[in-house]
C-alpha cells in the first residue's frame, strides 16, 4: 500500500526490491532482493510473459485538488485515487526513485488520476504459480503495458554519471552477521526508521538501500566493499528528509543532540560500513513520449 505519508516496498528474487505479495500481488511492505533495473549499471531484465496484462482498466482525471494519494494492489486488482503519472511510473511500472526518471511534460506530476484495473481469473492463477521475483517482473510489465496503451508512454534507458554513495568498509571492525538463507531467498523490509534484510549480498544491500531509503539518502548506493557472502542486516536510525539527511553523517554534519543516529551513522556504527560521496554509472529512465489519456 502507498499513501501520502509514506511507503513500504519489497525486493524480488531475480530482480529488485519490492514487497511480500498477497496471493498473486503484493501490498508494498516486505521484499526479496537481487540485481535489477534499479541497480546502477545493471541491464533491465525482460518481462517473463508479455501475454499477462490487465483485463480491464478505467482511468479518470481527478479534479479534487487534494494533495494526498492512495493506491492498493491486491488479488489482481489495482485501485489508485488522486495519483500522478510520475507516481505510477516510479512505483508500479519501474520501481525507481523519481530522480532517475528524466524528461516528460510538467503534468506528469501535476495532473492526478483515479485508476482501477484488474486481471482475469486465469491470469491471476498463472501469477500465483510464479516465484516472487517473477511475480514482481510480471506486475511491472503489466503496468508498463497499461501506461503504454492508455498514456502512449514511450521510454528508453540510459546510463549517466551521477552523484552516488559508495558503500565501503569503515575503519572499525565489520559487524555483519552471516546468513543461513539459501541463495535466491533474500528478503528486505523497512518502516519507521528500521531496515531489516536477510540473506543479502552487499551488492543487494546497496540496491535495497537505494530503493527503500532513497528519501533518507538522496542518491543511489553502489557496492565497493569487495566483500563476498550473504548477510542478515538490521539498521535502526532516526529518519530525516531532504538536505538535513545528507548533512547528518555522510559529509560530516552533526544531528541534533537529542536525536537518534542518522542513517549514515547507523550504517557505520551498526554494520562497520560507511557511505562515501562519489560519482558512478546510474541507469536512468528517459521519457520519449506521453499523452493525456482519454477517459472511459
Amino acid at each position: 500500500m502507498i499513501d501520502c505519508g509514506g511507503r513500504r516496498l519489497a525486493f524480488t528474487g531475480r530482480l529488485l526490491p519490492i514487497v511480500a505479495l498477497s496471493l498473486a500481488f503484493a501490498s508494498f511492505a516486505q521484499t526479496s532482493v537481487s540485481p535489477s533495473a534499479t541497480s546502477p549499471g545493471i541491464d533491465v531484465p525482460p518481462v517473463t510473459d508479455v501475454s499477462l496484462v490487465f483485463e480491464v482498466a478505467t482511468i479518470k482525471q481527478n479534479k479534487s485538488g487534494d494533495s494526498g494519494s492512495r493506491s492498493t494492489l491486491n488479488n489482481g486488482r489495482f485501485i489508485a485515487s488522486n495519483t500522478s503519472l510520475k507516481n505510477l511510473i516510479q512505483y508500479q511500472a519501474y520501481g525507481i526513485p523519481e530522480s532517475r526518471i528524466l524528461g516528460g511534460p510538467k503534468w506528469l506530476n501535476s495532473e492526478r488520476f483515479d485508476i482501477e484495473a484488474k486481471v482475469d481469473a486465469s491470469a491471476l492463477e498463472r501469477l500465483r504459480k510464479l516465484s516472487r521475483g517473477q511475480q514482481r517482473l510480471q506486475r511491472q510489465g503489466m503496468f508498463q503495458q497499461l501506461l503504454a496503451e492508455r498514456f502512449k508512454l514511450a521510454t528508453h534507458w540510459e546510463t549517466r554519471e551521477l552523484p552516488v554513495y559508495a558503500l565501503v568498509g569503515a575503519k572499525n571492525k565489520l559487524s555483519l552477521l552471516g546468513s543461513k538463507e539459501l541463495e535466491g531467498s533474500a528478503h528486505v523490509s523497512t518502516g519507521n526508521g528500521e531496515f531489516n534484510a536477510r540473506g543479502v549480498t552487499l551488492a543487494q544491500l546497496s540496491e535495497a538501500l537505494t530503493q527503500e531509503l532513497y528519501r533518507d539518502l538522496g542518491r543511489p548506493v553502489i557496492d565497493l566493499t569487495g566483500i563476498d557472502g550473504r548477510y542478515d542486516v538490521t539498521l535502526k536510525w532516526t529518519p530525516e528528509t531532504g538536505a538535513a539527511s545528507i548533512k547528518s553523517g555522510a559529509d560530516g554534519g552533526a544531528a541534533p543532540p537529542d536525536a537518534g543516529p542518522s542513517i549514515f551513522t547507523a550504517i557505520q556504527e551498526q554494520l562497520g560500513l560507511k557511505l562515501e560521496s562519489t560519482k558512478g554509472p546510474v541507469k536512468v529512465l528517459v521519457i520519449d513520449h506521453v499523452e493525456m489519456p482519454s477517459e472511459n
